[in-house]
């Protein structure tokens, strides 16, 4: 049970809730000799304490952001790339980036790339060597084809362009929509940027006046041949102006003249029909990836809960004192 809970395919869901439980269990019934004995030799208790101390880390309001602009690092990927796959020393990992021509100082890679990834709880460092937390397994498991994003995405940013990704992922939006969740400013400039990497289609149709025909009757009405010609010219789903212009061979402020008069004739209307937005085949991609990644973060908060108790009292087997 403890070693499956340990294992890199473990996944946190209901079961390992159960499976945690009955630890538990079996930790409060423990009755180790010395302190010292539970805490070096337990390995309910590493794992115990790696997730009250992930806990913590995970407090932070700004986390997932912070989460994300970390990973968003191609060399600082590798490196945890480097050291999931195999427990090393700084100068383990210093040598493997020399053998693909990366050359950096040990200060540098310790403070540019490690030190982060430490602080996000991926990684943790034992007798001078550098490991992968469950956590930061878990999460290696689910990082399948994000580097190849990591150039789509502004490397220091507030994420927004991560969070309407995975919006749109759910269904398609208008701009104003988006404008409900983001300030106009930051809806403009997030649109553009993930219209210009490829990660959402830019609408067909950027046009959003379009002319339908209403129910009344044209031989009501008195019409000339163009205002006839430009009426025939509608159809029934509606068109946008300049279409409209193509077809009848005149130009656009000819069409709107003519349009005008036709409103006010009531014979034809106008409807705004808004931009929408949906997901490159790239976008879906990177919107699972991140979706992925931003469940399994919620998933361990989540389990991390029942770390966060009161931890029991021991009892441990001393001799008693002698009674006078």
């Amino acid at each position: 049970m403890f070693t499956s809970l340990l294992s890199t395919k473990s996944q946190i869901d209901q079961g390992i809730f159960e499976n945690f439980a009955d630890l538990e269990n079996m930790c409060k019934h423990c009755t180790p000799i010395t302190p010292i004995q539970c805490i070096s030799l337990c390995r309910l208790y590493r794992l115990k304490n790696e997730l009250r101390n992930l806990r913590n880390i995970l407090n932070n309001p700004c986390y997932m952001t912070e989460f994300l602009n970390i990973l968003k690092n191609p060399l600082r990927l590798h490196i945890f790339q480097i050291i999931v796959n195999n427990r090393c020393t700084l100068v383990k990992i210093q040598q493997d980036l020399k053998n693909i021509n990366i050359k950096q100082s040990q200060k540098t890679i310790d403070e540019e790339h490690i030190q982060p990834l430490i602080t996000l709880g991926l990684i943790t460092e034992i007798t001078g060597k550098y490991t992968a937390t469950l956590f930061g397994t878990c999460i290696h498991d689910n990082l399948y084809s994000f580097g190849i994003f990591i150039q789509k995405l502004p490397q220091r940013s507030e994420c927004h362009e991560e969070t309407l990704i995975q919006l749109l992922l759910l269904e398609p939006k208008t701009r104003e929509e988006i404008k409900q969740i983001f300030s106009p400013a930051v809806a403009s400039r997030t649109i553009k940027r993930l219209t210009t990497t490829g990660l959402i289609n830019i609408p067909p149709n950027r046009n959003y006046n379009f002319f339908y025909k209403s129910k009344r009757d044209p031989a009501l009405e008195k019409l000339n041949d163009s205002e006839m010609k430009v009426y025939q010219a509608i159809p029934y789903e509606g068109i946008a102006v300049d279409k409209l212009a193509k077809l009848v061979d005149l130009s656009q402020r000819r069409i709107y003249t003519h349009i005008r008069r036709l409103k006010g004739k009531k014979l034809v209307f106008t409807k705004k029909i808004p931009l929408t937005y949906s997901l490159t085949g790239n976008g879906q991609k990177l919107a699972v990836i991140l979706q992925n990644l931003t469940q399994k973060v919620e998933e361990t908060w989540n389990f991390t809960e029942c770390i966060v108790q009161p931890p029991p009292i021991m009892t441990y087997l001393t001799t008693p004192l002698a009674t006078t």
